[in-house]
């Protein structure tokens, strides 16, 4: 297995830079800002592979039926193309990979997270021309056809199993023990995807204490979209401190401080109770 390796800090900051410019612009690429995050995980993405990645959802989208019907044939289509003739799906063991995360590497692999498939499909879909959008079901990300009174619900994860209400009615109580509520089924956009890869791969990499590097940069990026919570400053900070810059570490705490600081001072003085310690593993 060919474990990723990040870039040179010269390529990274200019991905960053593209990243952070194409989050912010007026109708964000999913398929863009996603391979920009593969890129900034893997070395091994350059400019051509994300060109090819970019044209093999194109040469997907081009083996589809011309508009096949009502949104249930097009997730019956997208079914029969991705998940039955191509092979895309997940299993359990996909949790545990990173580039189950990396749209590259699902592309390559014909395997990935559920969020990660839901990608795939959105991608090949929309380039069809269907009405098609992800859906952020509480646990299993699965991607929605059609207007909200004629949805369809598909699962990649599942080989694009076309589910029924029931279907999704247990998902979410196996996901919350609560049920399925009509406010679950609304599209997510583009950033709120993003966000939610973001969130797997800091997840992925904090059980993996000896991967702070893929911690770091998953917080960089999600520190780079438009609206971000400002609690990811300070896992920026500790994730700093604990790979040895003290001195940087401890400026991002004594900033976060500040921010804390109007809203609980207490919060903020032990906050800047770390930042000294930081500071202090410097002598």
């Amino acid at each position: 297995m060919r474990l990723p390796h990040p870039p040179s800090p010269e390529r990274s900051a200019e991905l960053r830079e593209r990243f952070a410019e194409e989050a912010r612009s007026e109708r964000p690429d999913l398929a863009a800002l996603c391979l920009l995050l593969g890129a900034q995980a893997d070395a091994g993405l350059d400019e051509a592979g994300i060109d090819a990645a970019q044209i093999e959802l194109d040469e997907l989208a081009g083996r589809l039926p011309f508009r096949p019907g009502g949104p249930r044939s097009w997730a019956v289509a997208l079914r029969e193309l991705l998940g039955e003739r191509c092979g895309f799906r997940g299993s359990a063991a996909d949790y545990q990979r990173l580039e189950s995360s990396l749209l590259h590497e699902v592309l390559r692999r014909r395997r990935g997270l559920p969020i990660l498939l839901s990608v795939v499909w959105m991608e090949v879909a929309r380039r069809a021309g269907a009405h098609v959008y992800g859906v952020a079901l509480p646990g299993h990300f699965v991607v929605g056809f059609g207007a909200a009174e004629e949805q369809v619900l598909a699962d990649p994860f599942e080989g694009g199993r076309v589910l029924t209400g029931s279907d999704a009615e247990l998902l979410v109580v196996g996901a919350t023990g609560a049920p399925l509520q009509p406010s679950m089924l609304a599209p997510a956009d583009p950033l709120e995807v993003v966000v939610r890869i973001l969130n797997n791969v800091r997840a992925w990499a904090a059980a993996r204490p000896e991967r702070s590097d893929v911690a770091l940069w998953g917080v960089e990026l999600s520190l780079l979209l438009p609206s971000h919570p400002a609690r990811l400053r300070y896992e920026r900070a500790q994730l700093l401190v604990k790979r040895g810059d003290f001195l940087a570490g401890a400026s991002e705490l004594e900033a976060y401080a500040e921010v804390v600081g109007a809203v609980d001072e207490g919060a903020a003085e032990r906050v800047r109770g770390q930042a000294r310690s930081a500071r202090a593993m410097l002598n």
